[in-house]
């Protein structure tokens, strides 16, 4: 008679470990495997639909039995689950653990020719917006008056300290690539591996999410080298101080340069063994836009065609849906992506030569002699006038970059469940609210990513964080999960560290020292930890390794504080990257969530050769706890090696040994700390 069935034991997930090829193609030969504690049940049964595999046991190790089945992959998305049979007790082993009955949402999903590249699994990411990260050329800055955007001049800030305006779009710091590419030892020494830059086109504006040239990287980014004034003849006063600005960053001359040295510092970048990402805003550009020219910049140039709003001739008009298409010239309205005439929406389902020069575009840079890695893709979901047309032109898209470059990144920016775009055949990934960013900042400091609302019962609600984690990870297949970009800040939301003083609002019901006022290292300590032991891609927002604070958008976007930096903020995101590379298991391996309480959460990363176990306790006083680490395949009497902790004092890498003894880790946590432990010498492998 078998004894009762030990839940805990079973396990399976979509790693490696477990699915053999995670990425396979159809026809490939598909192994599948699952854990059972040792001699605890009798049957094991793959269900995908109709179809039901008895599973054979292939191996016996430890306190655990292995089972496993193959098939040949079909050339269709693979769903299932297991039936797990102990006498007349089954039960169903789903993505999320046990269950009683299957539950599509949880099922097991293996898409056939879904591959993403392998340097972007795990890979430690750095996000730069470039006009606030460094400058390393003061000759190329945007001048005081240069020209006029939105109705009034732009403004150099000669403040580099100064915090940002309410109103902040017109205001530039003079941030390069020239100062990215001082930086990059810098970079490099703090283990970033992937430099992920907000948009570098041809725009007015300091974030240039409104683009007006998709040809041509920015001169103000990279140089000038034709820099006299040129002023036009039309008499039309209202441009007057656009007339700097058309001269050099219309001028061919600076494009081209401008181009030239972006292809040469994206070769020093390779050459150093890392990446770059560009930021497509393929969805709307700007009212700039010479392919719409509205505010006449490109009209009387001479080297241009005329855009959609100066011309009905224009061989853009259909590039942009116009309300009224007799009003002609001048007085066209047209369709804004929310409404907003700066941001003209992009007008894909009626303009095939609209598609054709974008999905040229995103190849060209991707392409030597550029030779981009790939592409954060703002706003996806909002692309075209419907869903179907949506799916319809990333479907192109990644048909066109895979082509051009087939080792190529697609991430997108998305909120809610990407699920229909993450099928294999449209994005690779996205960017991780969901699944990371918002349990994160929930469990860590109960704050809203905007910091828009505190929920205290969110602090340390470890049910809400492995409750989310579990259904929003549920919603990405294996090849997304590892290269999904999990992130604590980025440039439209708060600083996480200014979150973790619990302060609701912006920037406008505070002062910006308020931004700064009572937070705590401690617990960005710990949410950085988690981030580079999470499954993913953890990236890093400039300046938050250097204690950068700001409530949300554009207080999210100071300087990076060159000469008076958090050194010991750096210090720690040098050595828990460091972490995270001298454990490759921490890039692939399994995720076993093994602890939840109030207060605390453990987790572990494993595999055949070594499991790492990361614990966190954010309450204020000691607490004891045992931890089944059993079930993360540590041996039931072993002993582990604790290499980091982090509490409210700071950090350490001193070693330490602990004892398991019936497969349990007992210990007694620091208040406000977290501490990862080492086991390896599994008793070799079964894969």
């Amino acid at each position: 008679m078998l004894p009762v069935l030990n839940t805990d034991a079973l396990f399976s997930d979509l790693s490696e470990n477990y699915v053999t090829p995670m990425e396979p193609d159809a026809g490939d030969e598909v192994t599948v495997r699952v854990r059972t504690a040792r001699a605890n049940v009798d049957e094991v049964w793959l269900v995908s639909g109709e179809r039901k595999l008895r599973m054979h046991l292939e191996k016996t190790q430890g306190v655990f039995d292995y089972y496993k089945t193959s098939f040949v992959m079909p050339d269709q998305m693979l769903l299932y689950y297991f039936e797990i049979w102990s006498g007349k007790t089954m039960i169903c082993l789903l993505r999320s653990g046990v269950a009683d009955a299957p539950d599509e949402h949880f099922f097991f999903r293996v898409c056939p020719n879904f591959h993403t590249p392998a340097w972007a699994k795990g890979a430690v990411m750095y996000q730069i917006f470039t006009d606030r990260f460094c400058n390393g050329s003061p000759a190329n800055d945007p001048l005081t008056d240069e020209y006029r955007y939105i109705g009034q001049n732009i403004r150099h800030v000669d403040d580099w300290d100064r915090r940002p305006e309410s109103m902040d779009v017109r205001n530039f710091y003079g941030g390069d690539l020239e100062g990215v590419r001082q930086k990059l030892d810098y970079l490099q020494n703090l283990g970033v591996e992937v430099l992920y830059f907000n948009p570098l086109f041809v725009s007015p504006s300091n974030h240039k999410y409104d683009t007006q040239d998709y040809e041509h990287i920015d001169p103000h980014f990279t140089g000038f080298v034709k820099d006299e004034g040129v002023l036009l003849t039309d008499g039309r006063t209202e441009n007057r101080d656009a007339e700097r600005y058309i001269c050099r960053t219309t001028r061919k001359e600076n494009l081209e340069a401008a181009d030239a040295y972006f292809a040469d510092f994206v070769r020093e970048v390779h050459a150093r063994g890392m990446k770059v990402i560009l930021d497509g805003v393929f969805n709307h550009c700007g009212s700039f836009n010479r392919w719409l020219d509205r505010e006449q910049i490109y009209e009387h140039s001479g080297e241009w065609e005329k855009g959609a709003y100066v011309s009905a001739d224009s061989p853009y008009r259909r590039y942009f849906h116009f309300q009224n298409e007799n009003a002609w010239p001048y007085n066209a309205t047209y369709e804004g992506w929310w409404n907003h005439d700066t941001l003209p929406k992009l007008n894909y389902d009626e303009s095939p030569e609209l598609v054709d020069a974008i999905l040229r575009i995103a190849a060209k840079w991707v392409s030597p002699p550029y030779c981009a890695d790939g592409w954060r893709l703002d706003v996806a979901a909002d692309l075209g006038h419907s869903i179907e047309y949506n799916h319809r032109f990333w479907r192109m898209f990644r048909q066109a970059v895979r082509k051009a470059n087939p080792d190529a990144l697609i991430l997108a920016e998305h909120y809610g469940s990407a699920w229909d775009w993450l099928l294999g055949d449209q994005w690779d990934s996205i960017m991780n609210y969901d699944a990371f960013m918002e349990p994160v900042s929930w469990f860590f400091t109960g704050m809203e990513k905007h910091s828009d609302e505190f929920l205290p019962d969110q602090v340390g609600n470890a049910d809400s964080f492995f409750g989310a984690m579990r259904y929003h990870t549920s919603n990405m297949m294996e090849p997304s999960l590892l290269t999904a970009m999990n992130e604590l800040s980025n440039h439209d939301h708060s600083r996480f560290l200014t979150r973790t003083n619990h302060k609701v609002g912006r920037v406008g019901n505070f002062n910006y020292d308020a931004a700064s006022d009572g937070v705590s290292c401690g617990v960005m300590r710990q949410a950085v930890l988690c981030q580079m032991t999470w499954p993913g891609a953890p990236t890093i927002y400039y300046g938050d390794e250097a204690g950068v604070c700001g409530f949300t958008d554009p207080d999210n976007r100071r300087t990076y504080p060159w000469g008076h930096e958090n050194q010991e903020m750096i210090a720690y995101t040098r050595d828990v990257i460091a972490l995270r590379k001298a454990y490759p298991v921490l890039r692939t391996g399994s995720l076993c969530y093994l602890h939840g309480e109030r207060n605390c959460i453990a987790y572990a990363r494993f595999d055949s050769r070594e499991t790492v176990i990361v614990i966190f306790s954010i309450h204020p006083e000691n607490m004891i706890v045992s931890l089944p680490v059993w079930q993360a395949e540590t041996a039931m009497e072993c002993s582990v090696r604790r290499v980091f902790q982090t509490n409210e004092e700071g950090y350490s890498l001193e070693e330490k040994e602990l004892e398991v003894s019936r497969g349990r880790l007992s210990l007694t946590l620091a208040p406000m700390s977290a501490e990862v432990f080492v086991y390896e010498n599994h008793e070799g492998s079964y894969h």
